[in-house]
């Protein structure tokens, strides 16, 4: 039974992280926004750590579930900017904080409570002070019993915040985004109306994390296999600004390939024109990345490359339409950023063949080549 508190005017959302983090949060801010209805809704974000790292608004304005942002940098020290926070908190008073940041281990929730009591909240909803809450093994301390079958963060984060209700994570309105009107023209206008006639090939070959990187060379062998098979389409390149010119490169072997128009929006599009133009694509290719989560929250079958340094499930598309290619190795689950001992040796094991089959038995599963 889902809670519906009329009453309650202000409410923190604690909720860091960029692109994909705000994806997979949804389902809970859907609930949050159903079991608040009266309420101002703010979030305590931080702001960008990295140029390919879109703030939460630019992903979720628009989305009417957040009414506004507190920001500060991750990781500061700066007494004067902690100070500026506290203020900032204690002049709106929020009356209860919904707490949905990652797991980062019991004492940083400890930690955080007491600096947000110290902004004089009193009431905390969501805090993740047990093993289990911690840990994506539906609530179990250890994963014993759910090999294989981890828990995704989505159902982690929705079962932290169960007590206003059921998030519905596995319904498809729990992903909506609101995309406007004005932002589905957008995607139109920068495409072209001539490419989406060609049945259009999403893929995004950046990432901002080392360890999840599959290689451009990989990118354009794969690229040429599929405009082989699968000619005369178009090609949809998503991504951020700096991503724009590898996407040119890997792009290189459709052209020559036989493949279609290529459309290269790296940068041209804000987060949410680029989930209404990975709307319009029939598949999406693509690392876990941001634009994976955007293009399966709006309803795009994904093929996606994953490396093992989560556990497996954690951070998969939603959904049962996507492919995920994920090799576990025996150093699975190392949270490596940045991966130099192992030579990323879980992602580059993953062979072009086999990314080409996965993509190949999606396209005639959803875009048949006749």
């Amino acid at each position: 039974m889902s809670v519906v508190d009329t009453e309650t005017r202000r409410v923190l959302i604690y909720r860091l992280g960029s692109l994909g983090d705000m994806v997979v949060a949804l389902p809970s801010l859907h609930l949050i926004s159903r079991a608040f209805p009266n309420a101002e809704r703010r979030m305590l974000t931080n702001l960008p750590v990295h140029a390919k790292a879109p703030t939460a608004e630019a992903v979720l304005a628009g989305t009417g579930l957040v009414d506004g942002y507190l920001g500060y940098p991750v990781g500061t020290r700066s007494g004067w900017e902690l100070t500026k926070l506290v203020w900032a908190v204690r002049r709106w008073k929020p009356e209860v904080v919904v707490y949905l940041a990652s797991a980062r281990g019991i004492a940083i929730v400890e930690r955080d409570e007491g600096f947000l009591r110290k902004c004089g909240v009193k009431r905390f909803i969501g805090l993740p002070l047990t093993e289990g809450l911690q840990r994506n093994f539906y609530g179990a301390e250890t994963d014993e019993g759910c090999k294989g079958n981890w828990e995704p963060e989505a159902e982690r984060l929705a079962r932290c915040i169960a007590e206003l209700g059921d998030a519905k994570v596995g319904q498809k309105a729990s992903w909506d985004l609101h995309l406007s009107e004005k932002e589905r023209a957008e995607a139109v206008r920068q495409i072209g109306a001539q490419a989406l006639e060609r049945r259009p090939i999403a893929v995004s070959v950046g990432t901002k994390v080392q360890a999840k990187d599959w290689g451009v060379e990989n990118w354009r062998a794969l690229l040429g296999r599929v405009a082989d098979v699968y000619p005369r389409r178009t090609l949809l390149l998503v991504g951020a600004p700096e991503e724009s010119a590898a996407s040119e490169f890997a792009a290189t072997s459709w052209r020559t390939n036989g493949g279609g128009q290529v459309v290269n929006l790296c940068g041209r599009l804000n987060p949410r024109q680029s989930a209404a133009a990975l709307e319009t694509a029939q598949i999406f290719i693509g690392h876990d990345s941001g634009p994976m989560h955007l293009a399966a929250a709006v309803g795009t079958p994904c093929v996606a490359l994953f490396a093992a340094r989560n556990i497996p499930r954690m951070w998969f598309p939603m959904g049962d339409k996507h492919t995920v290619i994920y090799h576990e190795v025996e150093c699975a689950g190392c949270g490596l950023e940045t991966c130099v001992d192992e030579g990323k040796r879980c992602l580059l094991s993953i062979e072009v063949g086999e990314v080409m089959e996965a993509v190949g038995e999606m396209l005639e599963r959803v875009a048949p080549k006749h």
